[in-house]
Formats: C-alpha cells, sequence, structure tokens
C-alpha cells in the first residue's frame, strides 16, 4: 500500500454511496470492511435482493457486515457486537459514511483512528437529514452540492472538511440531480481522503444559522394540492421524480368506472388563470390545469399501470372532467 493509501472502512447502502465506494477503490485505497443495509425484499417477486453497496463490495471479495442496528444496547445486540469484532479486526485508518441508514453510536465514530467522513448531499447546513437532494429542489434552491463532513454524535451536524457546489437547472429532477451529485461525492471523497493521508484536512464548524431539516420523504406528499401556485406545484413534480411521484384525482362521474390516481412527471408553469382545479384547456397535445397562481401545462402523465406518456396521447385514452379538484 502507498503512503498515499488509506485503510477505509465503508458503510453504505444505495447506488450514491455505491459509487463512492468505487471512486475509493479506483483510487487504490484499501477496504478491508464494508457496512450496509440487510438484504430487502425487492421486485414483482419480492425476492431478497443485496444493496447495490454489497453487489459492489462482494465484486471485490470485501468482507460484508449488514447487522440491523449498531446499538450495542439495543433490538439487535448480537449483530452490533458482531459488526464491532468486524471493524476492531479490520483496523482501520477512518471510515467513510454514505446514505447508510443506520445511526452510527459512539463508539463507532471513536473506533477509527481518523474518525468517520460522512458524504452529505447538500450544502451544509442548508439541508441536513434524510432528502436533501429532493428538499433542495423542492425548494427552489439554485445550487447545492456536496459536503464532506467529519461526524459527531449529531444529526448532520459535524465539522466541514471539503465543500464543492453544483447548480440545480431549471428543469432538474431528484434522479438527474442525484446522479451527479453522486459522481460529484465520488471525486471529493478521493480528494479528502488524499487530504487525510497528507494530513492536510481541515476542519470548519458549521455555521449557526441557516439550518434547515430535510424530512424523509412520504408518500402522503404526493398528492397535488391545486390550490398552490404553479411555480410550487412544478418544482414539487420535479422533486418527487422518481419517488413517490405527484398525483391527482380523475374523479369519474357517477355509475362510470371508478377513480383514477395519475401520476405527473413533467410540467410546466404557464401564464394562465381560473379556479383552482379547473381544466382550462384539454386537447390536442395541450393540458392546462388552474393553479392557486398562475396555472400548470401537463405534459407527461402515467395512468395507473401504464406507461408514462405524452399529453395527447394520456388525452386520448382519459376523458378529464371539468375541475380536477
Amino acid at each position: 500500500m502507498s503512503a498515499t493509501a488509506l485503510r477505509v472502512a465503508f458503510a453504505g447502502t444505495p447506488e450514491f454511496a455505491a459509487v463512492a465506494l468505487d471512486a475509493i477503490l479506483a483510487a487504490g485505497h484499501t477496504v478491508p470492511l464494508v457496512l450496509t443495509q440487510p438484504d430487502r425484499p425487492a421486485g414483482r417477486g419480492m425476492k431478497l435482493q443485496a444493496s447495490p453497496v454489497k453487489q459492489l463490495a462482494q465484486q471485490h471479495g470485501i468482507a460484508v457486515a449488514q447487522p440491523h442496528s449498531l446499538r450495542l444496547d439495543g433490538k439487535y445486540p448480537d449483530e452490533a457486537a458482531a459488526a464491532r469484532e468486524a471493524l476492531q479486526a479490520a483496523h482501520a485508518d477512518v471510515m467513510v459514511v454514505a446514505a447508510y441508514g443506520l445511526i452510527l453510536p459512539q463508539w463507532t465514530l471513536s473506533l477509527p483512528r481518523q474518525g468517520c467522513l460522512n458524504i452529505h448531499g447538500s450544502l451544509l447546513p442548508r439541508w441536513r437529514g434524510a432528502a436533501p437532494i429532493h428538499r433542495a429542489i423542492e425548494a427552489g434552491d439554485a445550487e447545492t452540492g456536496i459536503t464532506i463532513m467529519q461526524m459527531d454524535a449529531g444529526l448532520d451536524t459535524g465539522d466541514m472538511l471539503l465543500i464543492t457546489r453544483e447548480a440545480i437547472g431549471a428543469d432538474d429532477t431528484t434522479a438527474a440531480l442525484h446522479d451527479r451529485l453522486a459522481a460529484l461525492g465520488g471525486r471529493c471523497i478521493v480528494q479528502a481522503l488524499a487530504q487525510a493521508a497528507a494530513g492536510t484536512l481541515q476542519a470548519t464548524p458549521q455555521p449557526a444559522e441557516g439550518v434547515n431539516y430535510a424530512h424523509k420523504i412520504e408518500k402522503a406528499e404526493a398528492a397535488i394540492d391545486w390550490h398552490l401556485p404553479a411555480t410550487e406545484i412544478e418544482r414539487r413534480v420535479r422533486a418527487f421524480d422518481p419517488f413517490p411521484g405527484t398525483t391527482f384525482t380523475v374523479h369519474t362521474a357517477p355509475g362510470k368506472d371508478k377513480d383514477e390516481v395519475v401520476k405527473l412527471w413533467r410540467a410546466s408553469v404557464v401564464p394562465a388563470s381560473g379556479q383552482p382545479g379547473e381544466v382550462l384547456r384539454a386537447e390536442g397535445d395541450t393540458l392546462v390545469v388552474a393553479c392557486g397562481e398562475q396555472a400548470l401545462a401537463l405534459h407527461t402523465l402515467q395512468r395507473p399501470g401504464g406507461k408514462r406518456v405524452a399529453a395527447r396521447e394520456f388525452l386520448q385514452s382519459c376523458t378529464l372532467p371539468a375541475s380536477l379538484a
């Protein structure tokens, strides 16, 4: 191992984390142990599926631990104790954490010689918490980025080690921004590890002002409130792509088929007005719905069990009432 390489334990679960692990390995660091969430049922057959991080670790022959919890006094003390033994045996210089999904107790934070570094998908302290990419788009932020943070016992409260900014485009979805930030996170953590190996990594405390919490996205947030301004609804459409999507209900006439919950995947703001939820135009390839302020042109929609289609195809297959409210 070269003088600039470190022994890096890694904790992460989804694709965002797998991109970072791949970058760490490509940079020549030794990864003796990976922690990731237990396999989960997925797909139509609901078969157990390994996380993207576990799949990558197995491709590289890296030992994997999958405890349900790391709390020694919690519901799974044996799993936590086994994970601690594995981490102790790994003799890691540092642990990198990216979208792991479990709370790290103090014993975990203190065990590696240089502690735990977190790859956080926002410009701290603007968005702490579980869904910083979604919430940045939903709020209409002009930029976001990656913060490499020295983890402490708080929720994303540790000192900042490295910050890199990324513009949010006017048509960015969470899916698109996620992929750019995942790649950026990989580059940033490699840079931070190089500085850590050289002893030049410097910490800056987070400002006390400007703290927001990016709460986890709930399915209940998907339903569109047409009383909101069109700009807010349009941002939410992009923020909730690919999950959970934004939805509206098409109420059918009595005696007809049951109501349908339609997903809206792409829309744009147009200078029109009417009662919130009023269908202002529904012909050809144009579908416009009034909002609390201005109106929304609906471009890409999806009926239950169907695929995403343009407004023209949607209108050919669905008769809309005068109002969606």
